[in-house]
């Protein structure tokens, strides 16, 4: 098949949206497909047989990731009326980056087509309702966005703070193309649900596609002593998902009670971000908490063997990709219960588990875990057999396999006449 992915922005880091696409696109492509990405900036690391096509973008967000290239562009482009609207809009609003990825992302498919699918990777924008014109469309979506929205709403501080962020995210656009796509595909039953409330959509085109774990890379490594101590926390802190407040309140509990602990957080450098540098600052950790950059591959996984513990704060997660990619490395965890969580890991076997958006129990949690080193061997022991059992890429590919060839299958028999049309047009052949 001649397949077609599509992502507006492709983070390539530990949970990011970029990891998601890069291994999916990488294993259809080690299946003989042709594999095309159209995606916006960060741009994704692809695998070999992959071919990117970038979109440039006029948002006003995408000056942070690579500053030089945004300003380098000439001057008059950007009174382009789209590209104008974009750098004006995207300050506000979600929805306008996404509608405007999709535009640009239909203008360069029609120089690319034809494709036999076009799967879209969480932007579910209108453009994409016309790319759907010429090929079967799939969209993956890890969770909808009404979640984002509540879960930052709720821990926004003031109605102005409120209605300030209540205007980023989009409140139809994403829900009535997911409601028209072929084929709807999630990763967790959790996921599954959620979408079905939020979107409606078909329960009959609504399919669970687990992520995998590169087991191979994520592995326990020989020779490397765990650190005393060191505590490590993997997510993107700019989302009220991932509870990085309520990690952080707990790490001030346990130093308030003596406790010797340092804590890393594996996120963008820390004068890029804007939600966690401060709440570290004002609770008083700053000798505690360490911000090390993005890592990837190797890096992350010599600092997951290092680490004493992993811990996962969500309060919701579509399936946790970072917290199953420690427990594969063997590494101790400690999770909340959070959305897919307590799906996706075996409570006791995979991790420690707790209910989310506590601080409290999550100091608890982490003081057991600071204490109980007989508990942290058997995590230790058990963790990784219990991810790499069920969640592996290949058993993903096969059922993308399935999807697409179901969307192919149900669009060509769309196209045919009816059958006495058909018993009609066969009479008049010779």
């Amino acid at each position: 098949m001649r397949l077609l992915y599509t992502m507006y922005q492709g983070n390539p880091y530990s949970g990011g949206q970029g990891v998601y696409l890069y291994h999916v696109t990488k294993e259809m492509a080690a299946r003989g497909h042709e594999v095309h990405v159209i995606a916006g900036s960060p741009w994704p690391r692809t695998a070999p047989g992959v071919r990117l096509h970038k979109i440039e973008s006029y948002s006003f967000w995408a000056h942070f990731d690579d500053r030089q290239a945004f300003f380098g562009r000439p001057p008059w482009t950007f009174f382009n009326p789209l590209n104008f609207w974009e750098f004006a809009m995207t300050k506000q609003t979600l929805s306008q980056l996404l509608l405007m990825f999709s535009l640009r992302a239909y203008r360069l498919m029609k120089e690319l087509g034809p494709f036999d699918v076009i799967h879209d990777n969480q932007t579910l924008a209108y453009g994409h309702l016309l790319m759907q014109q010429h090929a079967p469309l799939v969209v993956t979506i890890h969770h909808p966005l009404s979640i984002d929205r509540d879960n930052t709403l709720f821990q926004a501080g003031g109605i102005v703070e409120r209605f300030r962020r209540s205007l980023w995210f989009p409140w139809v656009m994403q829900e009535r193309v997911a409601r028209r796509a072929d084929a709807v595909v999630t990763v967790s039953q959790v996921s599954a649900r959620s979408i079905r409330r939020a979107f409606k959509t078909p329960a009959e085109r609504t399919h669970i596609v687990y992520n995998g774990v590169e087991s191979e890379v994520f592995r326990p490594l020989p020779g490397i002593e765990r650190e005393p101590r060191h505590i490590v926390y993997m997510a993107n802190t700019e989302d009220a998902n991932k509870g990085v407040r309520f990690l952080l309140q707990a790490c001030r509990m346990l130093k308030d009670e003596g406790e010797d602990f340092r804590l890393t957080i594996v996120d963008k450098p820390e004068e890029d971000l804007s939600q966690a540098p401060p709440v570290v600052r004002a609770l008083g950790l700053d000798d505690r908490v360490t911000f090390s950059g993005r890592l990837a591959g190797q890096e992350l996984v010599e600092l997951l063997n290092r680490a004493t513990f992993a811990v996962c704060a969500s309060v919701y997660e579509g399936f946790g990709l970072p917290a199953a990619e420690a427990a594969a490395c063997g590494t101790p965890l400690l999770s909340t219960t959070g959305g897919a969580l307590a799906e996706v890991l075996v409570p006791g076997v995979s991790a420690l588990m707790v209910p989310p958006g506590d601080a409290t129990v999550l100091a608890d949690g982490m003081r057991r875990l600071l204490h109980d080193r007989a508990l942290r061997d058997q995590l230790s022991t058990t963790a990784r057999a219990s991810i790499t059992s069920r969640f592996s890429w290949h058993k993903a590919g096969d059922e993308f396999e399935r999807i697409y060839g179901d969307v192919v299958a149900r669009r060509r028999t769309a196209l045919m006449p009816p059958p006495a049309e058909r018993r009609a047009l066969s009479a008049r052949l010779p």
